[in-house]
């Protein structure tokens, strides 16, 4: 059974600090860690509780101390179980906190980025808005897209020019696929390669104290 290691996972609050706070869910990169992302942790905005998830899966030779979400297999195109599997793997984590958060995003790299585009696809309900930075859209239609044709989410989407590990045809999928079922924002950075600029986390924090600043002036339920 694919699961989520707890003890591995990174929090930059805990406690009462943690009581009716957002929560940001930091998904790393095919053979990376918990700790690569969470180094962004000081740059974002103070509002949620972030917290860097290590991936299930440990991730082959030559990698080696890194982790993955599910097999490459062919780039840009993986079976859609082990997928699904580590999408189930996250939501059953998040079932099992002791407290539920008032609201919960998602920002992802690479792998990561599909994850997060994944696991909204998967409970559309479940999150205000996801950052898909170098990732792509990992699999065909599923069940609640047209939920999400509806109610679109908000959707940061970066990349680079020079990014040549995400296939074209991942990134065609993708492009298919975000507009219509997300309020998209959309940014491609020249002569960027498979990795995460200035600019972008300029741009990122930009989008993210959007949604919090939107989520704060709602009136209450």
């Amino acid at each position: 059974m694919t699961t989520i290691d707890n003890a591995a996972v990174l929090w930059s609050a805990t406690g009462a600090d943690q009581a009716d706070r957002p929560l940001l869910l930091i998904l790393h990169g095919y053979g990376s860690h918990e700790g690569d992302l969470f180094s962004l942790a000081p740059h974002l905005p103070l509002e949620p509780v972030i917290a860097a998830l290590r991936a299930p899966l440990q991730a082959p030779a030559p990698v080696t101390d890194g982790w993955a979400w599910f097999p490459i297999a062919e780039p840009g195109s993986p079976d859609p179980a082990p997928v699904a599997a580590a999408v189930t793997a996250v939501l059953d984590w998040l079932d099992a906190l002791p407290q539920q958060p008032p609201s919960i995003g998602l920002l992802g790299f690479s792998q990561g980025g599909a994850m997060a585009l994944e696991l909204l696809r998967a409970a559309p309900d479940r999150f205000s808005f996801a950052v898909n930075l170098s990732g792509f859209l990992a699999s065909g239609p599923q069940h609640s897209d047209a939920e999400l044709a509806e109610r679109p989410v908000p959707v940061f989407w970066g990349r680079g020019t020079a990014d040549t590990v995400i296939p074209t045809s991942a990134i065609e999928r993708t492009q298919a696929w975000l507009p219509g079922h997300s309020t998209l924002t959309e940014r491609i950075y020249e002569g960027l390669p498979h990795s995460i600029s200035q600019v972008e986390l300029g741009d990122v924090v930009n989008f993210l104290r959007t949604q919090y600043s939107d989520a704060a002036s709602r009136p209450a339920a």
